[in-house]
């Protein structure tokens, strides 16, 4: 079955897509910017660097990340942070709930779906 990405253009100050916002979950669940990386298969400096760039399209830091010690380090989404993934996801789900039958039809008329 087909499938919907979403990327959100705003204007010259960046992207939002799924690769983003799989960061900032994985994040959220991880507690650390390198383990949410690893969990996708991510460079630790991949991972920085877009953390980096998500930080800076939006007015207000989405990741808090404290530096390492004996405790070692960590990150988590600040509240401005989780209210975008929200809002992503939702803007997810009802594009694809508008286009599902849609999707639907161009399974039918591609070259791999699946014969019964």
């Amino acid at each position: 079955m087909p499938h919907l990405s979403i990327r959100i253009d705003f204007d010259d100050e960046g992207r939002l897509g799924p690769g983003k916002v799989a960061l900032l979950e994985g994040i959220a669940r991880e507690g650390s910017i390198s383990a949410a990386g690893r969990a996708m298969n991510m460079s630790y400096k991949r991972a920085w660097e877009l953390v980096a760039d998500i930080n800076e399209s939006f007015a207000e830091p989405l990741v808090a990340a404290q530096t390492g010690g004996k405790a070692g380090g960590g990150a988590a989404l600040t509240p401005r942070g989780e209210e975008l993934v929200r809002h992503y996801r939702a803007i997810e789900r009802k594009a694809l709930s508008a286009t599902a039958s849609h999707l639907k039809a161009l399974q039918a008329i591609s070259r791999n779906r699946r014969r019964k």
